[in-house]
């Protein structure tokens, strides 16, 4: 019979986005957070309407990001590459996205100012902390969500579709779809309804139809 055990880590970035304790001393993290660091300076002091120079920055930056996403600077990252965002992704300024594990964003995403995505954790062992290692645990979120401004995401969490987070959230727990949650630690507050749906709608129809008569 095959021998189907786990097979180990073969380096320090395998370690790293398995979850398993690692420490980042590896040529490849160095040259990946360079190239990093490379990336964001060049997007945090690019001129004011250098739009198009930006995107394809943070297309070389993020391990995919897709068409019609849109980030304000200032922005960081750990790497980037491990951050993978869907289409019409919206980032207001000074979010950061420390993707040591990987990072995986939805379609029609929108995040507030100052997000923070947090991948990584640390021993609570003082001194296994200091000694060095630490490690990381993916984040998911799907499509269509909303994030208020200072939303905090915690290493592991996955949040479901069609979801609401409200400002200064701090998620440390599973959000599902379909719901609106808030708080520190976050929790749902109510699911989102066929009436909210209703009543946007009916208010997006009336600002159409607004729009119309003027122009």
């Amino acid at each position: 019979m095959a021998d189907t055990a786990k097979q180990p880590a073969a380096d320090e970035w395998e370690r790293m986005l398995s979850g398993e304790l690692y420490v980042a001393d590896s040529p490849q993290q160095h040259d990946a957070n360079m190239r990093k660091r490379r990336l964001v300076q060049a997007i945090n002091t690019s001129k004011y309407d250098a739009f198009k120079e930006r995107d394809e920055l943070f297309h070389e930056l993020f391990g995919a990001f897709g068409e019609g996403g849109f980030v304000e600077p200032p922005f960081n990252c750990d790497y980037g590459c491990n951050t993978f965002i869907g289409k019409n992704f919206y980032a207001n300024m000074d979010c950061i996205f420390l993707d040591v594990a990987r990072i995986t964003i939805g379609d029609r995403v929108f995040f507030g100012p100052r997000v923070g995505l947090y991948t990584p954790y640390h021993p609570i062992d003082a001194a296994v902390r200091s000694s060095g290692p630490e490690g990381a645990r993916p984040i998911t979120i799907g499509n269509d969500v909303w994030f208020g401004g200072n939303v905090v995401v915690g290493p592991g969490i996955t949040i479901g579709d069609d979801v609401v987070i409200g400002a200064g959230s701090v998620v440390v727990k599973d959000i599902p779809s379909h719901s609106v949650a808030v708080g520190n630690p976050c929790h749902v507050i109510r699911e989102i309804t066929d009436a909210d749906r209703e009543y946007w709608e009916g208010k997006a129809a009336e600002y159409r139809a607004w729009k119309g008569s003027i122009q």
